[in-house]
């Protein structure tokens, strides 16, 4: 071969993968839709949480994303505990879905007809007084997840003559939509976490959210208000705790914490040094930006410059300084 002959190729950079739980039309397909550096990339549907977190700590894919909260039904426990106990693993994102369902059938089907609904049991319970309201005397007949209420129409291994499912599934599957904004709360949402292998947490943005799980030490009268110390003396407003079991014993539990601020804020990282030494077991899950946006205020006795300037006194004393005498 020649010199003329030879070309310098330029590689296309690899591309990422992000798992997800499936198939298309889900929530989470939603949420996962929000990440620009997504768009483009390879999306690899999952059956369960288990199994997205196990691609990320495995390298099968760069990030997961997850259910952790729903406004309704609280914390997603399957989630919470998976972080709790799987090694390796970093919240960089978190994003909001709002949760609005669709009554589907199939091709021609119409909505005075549809006596048996397919539905998952928390999505069934969301939608209850519009299936009271509009279809009194329907029947229930669970099924395994949003999406496989409506595949089941589809694939005929339902009986059932409609389905609760998401709005996005219409995108992907050739149904008749019966009625749209069947869900009882105009107001449900639910939150989504971007989950990574370990990595450093982004600068702060003014916006930012920390969470952790935290044990307590023991059993033992005010050790919830201990640990709740360490936020509160620092002015800072927790927007989530929740409890779920160890499993090692009755009355032994973890808390999940979700704090307003980031870890390279000083107020933060001195509550998380005092955790350290108050709790046998503190799991950073990762600072990221608030998935609103909002701006954390908080009094200015609780500002960097007043943590700064407390640490240089103390330094100052140690080092013989006289100190303020006033």
């Amino acid at each position: 071969m020649t010199s003329e002959a030879v070309s310098v190729e330029t590689s296309a950079p690899a591309r990422r993968t992000y798992s997800y739980l499936g198939p298309a039309g889900t929530f989470t397909e939603a949420a996962l839709a929000q990440v620009p550096e997504a768009r483009g990339q390879a999306w690899h549907s999952v059956r369960n949480v288990a199994e997205a977190l196990a691609d990320v700590v495995e390298g099968r894919s760069d990030a997961a994303m997850i259910a952790i909260e729903n406004s309704v039904d609280g914390g997603v426990s399957t989630a919470q505990d998976a972080l709790a106990t799987v090694p390796g693993l970093r919240i960089v994102g978190e994003y909001l879905v709002p949760v609005e369902f669709v009554l589907v059938g199939r091709p021609g089907a119409r909505l005075e007809d549809a006596g048996l609904i397919a539905a998952h049991p928390v999505a069934y319970a969301q939608c209850l007084q519009w299936l009271s309201q509009a279809l009194p005397a329907h029947a229930h007949v669970p099924a395994s997840s949003n999406v496989a209420s409506a595949m089941g129409l589809i694939d005929g291994s339902s009986d059932a003559d409609a389905a609760i499912a998401p709005p996005g599934i219409l995108e992907h599957h050739e149904l008749e939509l019966l009625a749209s904004n069947i869900g009882d709360n105009a107001n449900a949402v639910t939150r989504f976490v971007l989950v990574s292998r370990t990595v450093s947490p982004p600068l702060p943005t003014g916006a930012d959210k920390t969470s952790l799980i935290v044990e307590l030490p023991d059993d033992h009268p005010g050790a919830l208000l201990e640990m709740l110390e360490q936020f509160a003396t620092r002015g800072i407003n927790l927007s989530l705790l929740a409890s779920r079991p160890i499993g090692d014993a009755l009355g032994r539990y973890r808390f999940v914490v979700d704090a307003d601020g980031h870890i390279l804020d000083e107020r933060m990282a001195d509550a998380l040094l005092g955790l350290r030494r108050f709790s046998p077991k503190v799991i950073f899950l990762g600072s990221y930006p608030r998935a609103d946006r909002a701006v954390v205020h908080y009094p200015d006795r609780y500002s960097d410059d007043v943590f700064v300037e407390a640490r240089d006194w103390l330094r100052g004393l140690i080092s013989g300084e006289p100190g303020d005498q006033e």
